[in-house]
């Protein structure tokens, strides 16, 4: 009966050292990655390149609010963004169009769900100028003449590129109706080029986004603004005057270079995408489009004056 104690001993080693090897392999195995959520988690997005300064304006918020929520953003011309639809690794991308019918469509059946999309914000192109430069009123006719080459302006017009950007895009769709960019469009390599571009040259304007040179209260705007200045433009039905691409003139139509602001995103389930979007859309981040100088698509903000008696 010996043998019978010694092996209920060695049995009871065994049990004991396979409950430690369980716990230590327990202990030791990786931890469960975090699931994201609308709030946690990384996702990349593309985003035009023109609303640079809004859109890190949006992230470095939202960022703060949500410590474990990281977006990766990169900034291209519009029709790289369009084209990382196809990308997976993106999942979001902001442009100044909505999906066409048949780019729905193809997506859809890419992506075995409807990609959902929307308007931010409205965006106007403001016209610059160098600081040396008496002219600072233009007519629509005079802007598309000059972007045509048929112009007694002697002014080069500069642009964000001359392929594929959405500031080129409208030049040739609403300015041109589709007729070619003359010689006498020159291609910046992007909105801050522009900027530097005409700061140097007495003989250039440039269009640009007015989120890169509207907010008198970024600091960094303040200095494009010693160097250039911010054209009028003659008001669309206000018989004669001229008007600053402001958010009074872009809400009432007077402004004439208008341009929406979409997202796009390919997310079918609650996570990082859609938490995002929901800021954006919502009172935060229609806020920060207001501050920008650019004008709320989803909520509207009135200012009024008021007097407090003592």
């Amino acid at each position: 009966m010996k043998w019978l104690g010694y092996v209920r001993s060695v049995l009871r080693g065994v049990f004991l050292l396979g409950g430690i090897n369980m716990m230590v392999t327990a202990c030791s195995s990786p931890a469960t990655k975090p699931q994201e959520t609308t709030v946690s988690g990384t996702i990349h997005i593309s985003v035009d390149e023109s609303f640079r300064p809004v859109i890190d304006s949006q992230i470095q918020v939202f960022e703060s609010q949500h410590p474990d929520a990281h977006i990766m953003v990169q900034y291209k011309p519009e029709a790289e963004c369009l084209r990382d639809l196809n990308v997976d690794s993106i999942r979001m991308v902001i442009v100044t169009r909505p999906l066409t019918e048949a780019e729905e469509t193809t997506l859809t059946k890419k992506l075995q769900f409807r990609p959902s999309y929307g308007p931010l914000a409205f965006d106007a192109i403001a016209v610059i100028v160098n600081n040396q430069v008496k002219d600072t009123l233009f007519t629509m006719q005079d802007i598309r003449s000059m972007a045509k080459g048929t112009s007694g302006y002697k002014y080069k017009v500069l642009l964000d590129g001359k392929t594929a950007t959405s500031t080129v895009r409208f030049v040739v769709d609403s300015l041109l109706k589709g007729e070619p960019l003359s010689s006498n469009v020159v291609a910046a390599q992007n909105s801050e080029g522009v900027i530097d571009y005409v700061s140097k040259n007495q003989d250039a304007i440039g269009l640009l986004g007015v989120s890169w040179i509207g907010n008198k209260d970024d600091t960094t705007q303040l200095s494009f603004l010693k160097k250039v200045k911010i054209a009028q433009i003659e008001c669309r039905g206000c018989n004669g005057t001229y008007v600053d691409p402001v958010q009074y003139n872009i809400a009432y139509d007077r402004y004439p270079m208008i341009r929406p602001l979409y997202f796009i995103l390919k997310e079918n389930f609650d996570g990082l995408g859609n938490g995002f979007a929901n800021f954006l859309i919502y009172e935060k981040g229609q806020k920060i489009f207001n501050r920008a100088y650019l004008l709320p698509a989803r909520m509207s903000f009135v200012e009024r004056k008021m007097q407090i008696s003592e």
